[in-house]
Parts: structure tokens; C-alpha cells; sequence
């Protein structure tokens, strides 16, 4: 247990942290969930369109250090992948 002040302040500061990092990761798994659906649907546009939302929500979370810049980049890249593979598909 944290016995000084300051160590009782970073406590606090790291306990809010982590709520805000769980929320933020939670909602990107379920911008991609999302993504996913349509994917499945078959549906290139809605894909395309919640592709950029998913695109979006990752591009704020690595901003704010949530997720590191490279572990976005990865994701970005393998949704666009699926993505790319159902368009691809379909023509």
C-alpha cells in the first residue's frame, strides 16, 4: 500500500488512467466487431464505411497512447486486407 502522498496521488492517477484505457480499447473492439459484421454481410459498402470508423477510432487511441502507433498500424493493415479481399470478391 502506497504510504506516501505523492505515491497515493500516482494511485489515484493510475486507477483513472485505466478506466479511461479500458473504454477506449472496448470501444475499438467494438468499432471492429462492427466492421466485421459487415464484412460478413457481404455488404462493400457498409464495410468500406465502417472501415473508416474503425480506422478513425484506432487513429484517436494510438494518439492518446492508449495503443502504440505500430500496434495500430497492424490492425489498420489486416481490416484492410479483408477488406480489400472482399471487393475483390465481389468484382
Amino acid at each position: 500500500m502506497a504510504h506516501s502522498l505523492s505515491a497515493k496521488k500516482r494511485v489515484r492517477q493510475n486507477e483513472k488512467r485505466r478506466t479511461i484505457n479500458r473504454a477506449r480499447k472496448s470501444q475499438v473492439k467494438t468499432q471492429v466487431k462492427r466492421f466485421e459484421a459487415a464484412l460478413s454481410s457481404g455488404d462493400a459498402e457498409a464495410a468500406k464505411e465502417q472501415y473508416r470508423l474503425v480506422v478513425k477510432k484506432l487513429d484517436k487511441t494510438a494518439a492518446t497512447s492508449t495503443m502504440h502507433k505500430k500496434t495500430v498500424a497492424r490492425k489498420k493493415s489486416r481490416l484492410a486486407k479483408q477488406l480489400n479481399a472482399l471487393k475483390a470478391k465481389k468484382v
